[in-house]
């Protein structure tokens, strides 16, 4: 079977693994036809650092990817991330009149267009241009202008950017293991669409995806997308520190924190021991559980602090009505969110991706909602495209303010 318009492929290239998703579009829904992960090669904080070593793992992910499938893979959607990822606001607009009169279409895009003409730097790039709300005449919180009597309209939109270097560096390193790259979004965006409902993003809500290298965040407030920030901690710090702590290999430090790891010492009962190798030919040792978890905790507060920081510096730290939202590889450590609760003071929990109609209980965890929500991204954008012409400035407009 070749690929056809009826199939999606993305891919997930994180600092541990490329993980490769297809799926096909039957009666608008998805559904999973195969998939494949391998190690990571080349990588560094969430992006390509050495780019020859990235082409291989490619190459043998969609190659598994394909025989998973049973189709050729020549497109895919590939999400772009990092520690250099920027989000910010911004706002415009355009007189209307002396007069009052109806709002049109050209007024919307002119209204848009003068909002994102913000100056970026020379290496830096707009992928997405989120509208959060339209004012018309100094009322706010309007989602759809069109059509609106008035003689002032303004748009605020959220701008995510990131360095032109690494799109450009996903792009080629692809293209070098045979794939065509057809949209480069931003992942944290889109992995809200496999775990966020609409209510928490109306209430407001952070979902942060803790990663190997790097932890990426989104908020919601009011149905639109209000921040966007990267913290320099991910799940690989936590790995470092058992390593050095414990004098262990690294292989047998992540093994011992997904194992026995616990971010709360409190919650670890007294007098349990854990097996601990050693590093070199000498033999393992009998050590107190407690001390792992001695461990792990100040890094947790250290990665929540963080993100505090981040939301404050943001302006949403108190927009969280419906709290914080923890996914990624990296929120499997257990007791996060009874770290992050007196941090952030708010609900904190741990969410996994929906599930796509036959898709494998191997792909339930949260490690794979940033895939999951590449494919559900990726189905919604092509839909929205697809809306026929009378409607598609209205459909495309709501898509704006739905976009994750």
């Amino acid at each position: 079977m070749s690929t056809t318009d009826k199939t999606i492929t993305v891919m997930d290239i994180g600092s541990a693994f490329v993980r490769v998703l297809c799926v096909e579009v039957r009666e608008g829904m998805l559904r999973y036809r195969g998939h494949a992960i391998v190690e990571s090669r080349g990588m560094r904080k969430g992006s390509i650092a050495e780019l020859e070593k990235c082409v291989y793992p490619i190459q043998r992910a969609i190659g598994l990817a394909e025989v998973s499938a049973g189709f050729s893979i020549e497109h895919a959607t590939v999400g772009v991330g990092g520690a250099q990822m920027r989000g910010l606001n911004s706002r415009g607009g355009l007189s209307l009149g002396s007069r009052p009169r109806e709002i049109g279409r050209e007024d919307v895009k002119q209204a848009v267009e003068r909002a994102r003409a913000v100056v970026l730097p020379a290496d830096r790039e707009l992928l997405h241009l989120l509208p959060q709300e339209f004012i018309v005449d100094n009322q706010g919180g309007i989602r759809d202008p069109l059509g609106v009597v008035g003689t002032k309209l303004e748009v605020v939109v959220h701008m995510v950017t990131g360095p032109s270097s690494a799109t450009q560096s996903v792009i080629t390193v692809c293209n070098r293991a045979g794939i065509n790259v057809d949209a480069t979004p931003f992942e944290t965006l889109t992995a809200a669409d496999a775990v966020l409902d609409g209510d928490e993003r109306e209430l407001g809500v952070c979902l942060l995806d803790i990663g190997a290298d790097t932890s990426e965040l989104v908020v919601f407030y009011e149905g639109a997308v209000a921040h966007t920030g990267v913290v320099p901690i991910g799940g690989r710090h936590f790995t470092n520190d058992v390593a050095v702590g414990l004098r262990t290999p690294l292989p047998e430090a992540e093994n011992i924190k997904c194992t026995y790891g616990n971010a709360v010492v409190p919650s670890v009962p007294e007098g349990n021991e854990i097996e601990v190798p050693a590093v070199g030919e000498r033999g393992s040792r009998l050590m107190p559980q407690k001390l792992l978890s001695e461990i792990l905790e100040p890094r947790a507060h250290e990665l929540f602090e963080h993100v505090r920081e981040n939301l404050r510096q943001g302006g949403v730290l108190e927009a969280l009505g419906a709290g914080l939202v923890l996914t990624g590889g990296g929120a499997k450590l257990q007791g996060l969110p009874a770290v992050a609760e007196p941090v952030l003071r708010c609900p904190v929990r741990v969410k996994s991706p929906n599930a796509i109609s036959r898709m494998p209980a191997s792909l339930s965890g949260p490690e794979f909602t940033t895939l999951i929500g590449l494919a559900m991204y990726t189905h919604r954008t092509q839909a929205m495209l697809a809306v026929p012409q009378e409607n598609g400035f209205r459909a495309r407009l709501k898509a704006l303010f739905q976009i994750a």
